[in-house]
């Protein structure tokens, strides 16, 4: 986050009449919210990094488009727009994430690392309405939306596994095409069946129509983003939203679109293996629940009161995040794998060799989030439970399915790693389970690279591939989109840009 921030400062820097840095909001554990633009026209594009905590591939994007538009006047002056590139939606969360960055780029390395915050901590949705919004990064975007009235807004996200695809609020003719030349230049699969997009209209191949809000339960929020989000709320101001998805791992199989030979055959593993793999994590986390407190400690190794944790057992989602300890030389965060602590039993009310985690209630957050929907997502994918009383699946092509094995692959991943990190940053194992999460990380990592032929993405790659799919977007935009934003910033001038650091 910091090298992200320096670039964008040093860019302002080297052209003070054409960029300008501002602060728009500020994140929860203080972070300031940084927005680039580029160029003065009177339209407004805004195009939004990082989010999600886990894909960081939307920084290096923003700064490369905004290198690409200080070097050709034609999408700036040329087409009286002005670019506005919010660097990190979630810096707090990004942070988080960044024990993997420097690389190598493993799965392992990636999973061991993995943070994403629970539904309620993600500043996109939008639960109990724009009125309602509480999050800090939440209110900002919301704010620089009505301000600027953008007649493209970009959303930048990536896919851990899988292939590149596109959603939008409404209809932009020839991005599908677009998108397919494109990920055909670069390698990049297209994902023609993505499991959160399986009852959306599809526009065109990897492209597909984001249905209007409507109010939902946890779980079609998690796997199906149809409720109420920053995507639409412009949508009033007539703003058309893209959602750029780019895969860090490419997985050739989701781009598959032919019949499969046994659909149920494949939809009877995939959830058999999920409702599998669940128990096992849930019974590692019942195993470290009762050790875990995110509340200051008196003393080292002595026995606490259960502060923190509520009445079921379930902790706070209240936290702040913390970052676990690493060591530069190795993958894995430090722990003594080989001899782990034994477990001992609890005493009523108090916790022994309790694990003292800052950030507790931000990991347990989003594993109660996986637990709670992988069931009914098991039942949702097999033929042989009966779900007359919720939607039928549609019908599905080899890449639907290929999704779907890596949909339910990642929430077990995901999961493995959120608990391994929560041992980890304890610095003990009283409850005995880190042997049996390296080993599960790594077995679902194999099956990754080995059963999917999952293989990464350069960098340089993903960037590409993202940026020329927002420069698609608006150039199609800005043909069938009337002039309704303004500048958000009346006055401006061409006088020198106060650095960040001294703002």
């Amino acid at each position: 986050m910091d090298e992200l921030g320096a670039q964008a400062a040093a860019l302002v820097a080297r052209r003070p009449r054409d960029a300008r840095l501002r602060r728009v909001g500020t994140s929860r554990a203080g972070t300031p919210l940084w927005l680039l633009s580029v160029g003065h026209g009177s339209r407004q594009a805004l195009v939004v990094a990082g989010p999600h905590a886990n894909e960081p591939v939307g920084g290096a994007t923003v700064l490369r488009l905004a290198e690409r538009v200080l070097a050709d006047p034609r999408l700036s002056e040329g087409a009286d727009a002005t670019w506005n590139l919010l660097l990190s939606l979630d810096p707090d969360g990004s942070r988080r994430n960044e024990g993997w960055l420097p690389g190598p780029y493993s799965l392992g390395r990636y999973f061991r690392n993995f943070f994403r915050p629970g539904f309620l901590e993600q500043p996109e949705w939008l639960p109990n309405g724009a009125a309602g919004a509480r999050l800090p990064e939440t209110r900002a975007l919301l704010e620089v939306q009505d301000e600027l009235r953008p007649f493209l807004q970009c959303s930048l996200h990536g896919v851990d596994v899988g292939g590149g695809f596109v959603e939008l609020t409404r209809d932009l003719p020839g991005l599908a095409r677009r998108v397919a030349h494109t990920a055909a230049r670069l390698g990049i699969p297209r994902e023609l069946g993505p499991y959160d997009t399986l009852y959306w209209p599809s526009i065109g191949p990897a492209v597909y129509r984001i249905p209007p809000p409507r109010r939902g339960d946890l779980a079609a929020a998690i796997t199906e983003a149809a409720v109420e989000s920053t995507w639409f709320h412009p949508h009033r101001h007539g703003t058309v939203t893209a959602v750029v998805e780019a895969p860090m791992w490419g997985v050739a199989g989701v781009a598959d679109g032919t019949p499969p030979a046994d659909a149920d055959a494949v939809l009877r593993t995939v959830s058999h293996t999920l409702r599998h793999d669940t128990r096992i994590l849930e019974q590692l986390l019942a195993r470290i629940r009762p050790f875990v407190q995110g509340a200051a400690a008196t003393e080292p190794g002595e026995a606490r009161p259960c502060a923190g944790v509520g009445e079921a057992g379930q902790l706070s989602r209240a936290g702040v995040v913390g970052h676990p300890t690493t060591d530069a030389a190795d993958s894995r965060p430090r722990h003594d794998a080989g001899r782990p602590a034994p477990a001992q039993a609890a005493t009523p009310g108090l916790l022994p060799r309790t694990l003292l985690v800052p950030d507790a209630a931000r990991l347990l957050a989003p594993v109660d989030d996986y637990l709670l929907v992988c069931p009914g997502l098991a039942d949702a994918w097999d033929p042989d439970v009966d779900t007359s009383a919720a939607r039928p699946l549609p019908p599905l092509n080899t890449g639907h399915l290929a999704a779907l094995r890596i949909a339910g692959r990642r929430l077990a991943l995901r999961t493995a790693g959120l608990l391994y990190q929560l041992v980890v940053a304890s610095g003990s194992d009283p409850a005995g389970v880190l042997p049996e999460l390296d080993r599960l990380i790594d077995e679902w990592c194999a099956d990754y690279r080995d059963g999917f032929g999952a293989r990464w993405i350069s960098v340089a790659r993903q960037v590409e591939y993202q940026s020329r799919v927002v420069l698609s977007a608006f150039e199609l935009a800005r043909r069938h989109t009337p002039v309704r934003s303004r500048t958000g910033e009346p006055g401006w001038g061409a006088g020198a840009t106060v650095p960040m650091h001294l703002e």
